[in-house]
């Protein structure tokens, strides 16, 4: 058809093979017709040759064994009619009851599965095309024996059959409507096998193969950890708010008791025991208590400054404390069956960040295959999202940790290298992760190897001996070769004191010559001293000078500025004496 629509598209002809193209082109129409009939005659053919394998097998005074697999067992039937398999058509009308499938078919041995066990590793072998070992001493047993084809349902365990047992096995179509046929009158077929035994072995057979097909383990079901941990943390929020609430209410009471005990439960079983504060005296709470605390107790009962409360009142705080012990010791079996569950599904993670931390990264995530599916940045900041998106919107520093900050390993750096942790832990973590939900292995090898590395590395950063890892700090961190250089150091002799040559009396020319030398340079000294005043003295005497010209120009400036008027020669006579007084007094100051 779309060599026919090409060329009609070339031709400018219709595309539509129909009415048309016959009109128009009635010879493309016969020729597709042609084509189909020869397509479907050499289908007919294979179908046709592949029924005469399976009647050429079927010889007339040789019988058939067929190989039929329950949920129950093996079991092997002999063909009684052949003729009957020559029409596959209507070979379905003889299965329609029991009576009528007996007399095509009979039972010649069963072989029944001990338990489901059994039977899974049956059919897991015939799944992957092997011979069980029951099978084979099935089959050498009975079969061979007969000499008889035997008749399978696979192909593949046909053919590994013929080539470790040398047995003729026959699969065609006629095979597959008796395989049909037998099925379905099964029960009438086996007799010994009841209806419900067969439906119970054949829902644990599914519910067990599907388990191996998709490596699922009952024991791995990560949902259990999801919900322990929420309720850990709920069971946590109400033993807070009963404590809280019994020691308010006995405070009334016994208020000395809360200070002196501080431990939670102890304090609720020491209520429990004794109840009213009259009764402490008399009381033995040595199995509570150190004796010190103890005398401390009694001796507080005596003087307390409470107010005393009805039998009643006692009675309902005893209740309350009754529930606190018994809240207290449900969370600790829970908490044990956390670390067991955790160890079970996750050892890996258990080991790197514990067991509460990994089971609320778990929890957050949803499930294992999803915190797998997370990178080591998200694992991260897991539980710190409000914060994450706060600091993106106000454009400030994002978080470093979320819930992998309550790791042990978190809380024992200093405060300068907890990101630098936090941030290797979550890409050690990640890897654990991904091992523990893919891998087939249940070991915490690879947990523990991981969990070595980051305390290393924690001690070098905390001795602060970081190493440089990436780019040309390789060769930098490279420490250098140490050569030793020994210097040898040598004696000198000339320290030594030698006794002098010449006698220890100076002559009288040498006396004079060292006073002579010594006044010369004394004279010189104080010539230069003498120098330095005079100069000193030339230098104080030329600031004198400058600053006597600069007030005399001063003066004449203002002089000049100054106008004389010939009306008023009062005033003038009266602005001229401060100026005599002025000049009289810079002359002191001058010669001062």
């Amino acid at each position: 058809r779309r060599e026919h629509s090409g060329r009609d598209r070339q031709l400018g002809g219709p595309v539509s093979v129909g009415s048309d193209v016959t009109s128009q082109h009635p010879w493309r129409e016969r020729r597709f017709r042609t084509f189909c009939v020869l397509c479907t005659v050499e289908r007919l053919g294979i179908v046709g040759r592949e029924l005469a394998a399976g009647r050429a097998a079927l010889k007339p005074g040789l019988t058939m064994l067929v190989l039929f697999e329950t949920s129950v067992g093996y079991a092997i039937f002999k063909v009684l009619n052949e003729k009957k398999l020559q029409e596959v058509d209507s070979l379905w009308k003889e299965f329609e009851t029991p009576e009528k499938a007996n007399k095509i078919v009979k039972l010649k041995h069963f072989e029944k599965f001990q338990d489901t066990a059994e039977a899974l590793a049956a059919f897991t072998a015939l799944m992957e095309g092997k011979i069980n070992k029951q099978l084979k001493k099935v089959l050498k047993k009975i079969v061979k024996e007969a000499h008889e084809p035997l008749a399978v349902a696979d192909a593949k365990l046909g053919g590994v059959i013929k080539e470790k047992l040398n047995l003729s096995c026959i699969h065609s179509p006629v095979v597959n409507e008796l395989m049909r046929g037998i099925r379905s009158q099964m029960d009438g077929l086996i007799p010994g096998v009841e209806p419900r035994e067969m439906a119970a072995m054949c829902l644990g057979l599914a519910h067990s193969l599907s388990r191996y097909r998709l490596k699922f383990s009952a024991d791995k079901v990560d949902t259990m950890i999801v919900q322990a941990i929420s309720l850990l943390d709920d069971l946590d929020k109400e033993l807070n708010n009963y404590i809280m609430r019994c020691r308010e209410w006995y405070g009334w009471h016994f208020p000395e008791l809360g200070k002196i005990i501080s431990d939670n439960l102890t304090y609720c079983k020491c209520l429990q025991k004794v109840g009213d504060r009259k009764n402490y005296a008399s009381a033995t709470l040595s199995e509570l208590l150190p004796e010190e605390v103890e005398a401390e107790v009694k001796a507080a009962a005596e003087i307390s400054m409470g107010t005393e409360v009805s039998e009643e009142d006692i009675c309902n705080i005893l209740h309350l404390c009754t529930q606190v012990i018994e809240i207290s010791e449900y969370r600790t079996q829970l908490y044990e069956y956390l670390q067991n569950r955790m160890m079970a599904i996750a050892p890996n993670v258990t080991v790197m960040v514990g067991e509460l931390v990994g089971a609320r990264l778990i929890a957050h995530a949803g499930s294992l295959l999803n915190l797998a599916k997370h990178a080591a940045s998200t694992v991260q900041i897991l539980g710190a999202e409000k914060a994450l998106f706060r600091a993106l919107k106000s454009r400030r520093d994002t978080p470093k940790y979320g819930l992998i900050y309550h790791a042990s390993l978190v809380g024992q750096t200093s405060p300068k290298h907890k990101g630098k942790i936090s941030r290797m832990l979550a890409a050690k973590t990640v890897l654990a992760i991904r091992y523990d939900a893919f891998g087939e292995d249940s070991s915490s090898a690879m947990g523990v190897e991981n969990r070595a590395k980051l305390e290393a590395r924690l001690r070098t950063l905390e001795d602060r001996g970081i190493r440089k890892i990436s780019g040309t700090g390789k060769a930098l961190a490279k420490a250098e070769k140490y050569e030793h250089k020994s210097e040898v150091k040598t004696y000198d002799p000339s320290a030594d004191s030698t006794l002098p040559t010449c006698s220890k009396k100076r002559k009288l020319e040498q006396v004079d010559k060292e006073d002579e030398i010594i006044e010369k340079k004394a004279k010189k000294a104080k010539v230069k001293i003498k120098v330095e005043e005079e100069e000193e003295v030339l230098v104080v005497e030329e600031q004198e000078t400058s600053v006597k010209k600069k007030k005399k120009k001063d003066k004449k400036k203002h002089i000049k500025e100054e106008p004389l008027s010939e009306e008023e020669p009062c005033t003038s006579t009266a602005i001229s004496s401060p100026e005599k007084k002025k000049k009289k007094k810079k002359k002191r100051d001058s010669e001062d």
